[in-house]
C-alpha cells in the first residue's frame, strides 16, 4: 500500500476519533499512528490532510451543504461527511493531487469503512464540487485572459 494511502486511512481513523472524543487533532494522530508502523511520508501526509480538514471544516461542510441540497449535513453519516472533507481537502488544498486520484482515493475509503452505497454517494458530491470549482477556476483564468493585452 502507498504511503498516501496509508496517510489518507491514517487521517480518517484520527478525524473519526477526533469528532467522537472531541480531543485536538494532533493528540488523537499521534495515538491513532501508534496502531501500526507509518512511513515517515505517510505521517506528514496524515498531519497535513488532518489539519487542512480541521483548519477548513466550516468550508467543507458548507461546500457539502450547498452540493446535497434539501439534506441536513447532520442527516449523513458521519464517515461519509468525513471522508467528502477529506476528499474537498484534496481537491482544493493540494496541488500535488490529481483530482482524479483525490476523488478515486475518497470512493475507495468510503467503500472501505462506510455502507455499500457509500462510494457512489461520495463519488457524486465529489465530482460536483469539482466541476464546479473547475468551472470557476476557468472563468476566473478567462476573465484575466480578456482583461490582460499584450503589445
Amino acid at each position: 500500500m502507498g504511503h498516501r494511502r496509508m496517510a489518507r486511512e491514517l487521517a480518517l481513523h484520527a478525524l473519526y476519533s477526533v469528532e467522537m472524543t472531541g480531543d485536538p487533532v494532533d493528540t488523537v494522530l499521534k495515538d491513532v499512528s501508534r496502531w501500526r508502523k507509518y512511513s515517515r511520508e505517510a505521517l506528514l501526509y496524515a498531519t497535513r490532510l488532518t489539519t487542512n480538514v480541521s483548519e477548513h471544516l466550516t468550508e467543507c461542510d458548507r461546500l457539502i451543504e450547498e452540493t446535497v441540497r434539501h439534506w441536513e449535513l447532520s442527516r449523513i453519516a458521519l464517515l461519509d461527511r468525513i471522508i467528502l472533507r477529506m476528499g474537498i481537502c484534496e481537491l482544493l488544498l493540494e496541488g500535488d493531487v490529481p483530482s482524479r486520484v483525490a476523488i478515486d482515493e475518497a470512493i475507495e475509503l468510503a467503500k472501505k469503512y462506510s455502507t455499500e452505497k457509500s462510494g457512489g454517494f461520495v463519488n457524486g458530491i465529489l465530482d460536483t464540487i469539482h466541476k464546479k470549482h473547475m468551472s470557476h477556476v476557468s472563468q476566473e483564468k478567462n476573465k484575466i485572459s480578456s482583461e490582460t493585452t499584450f503589445t
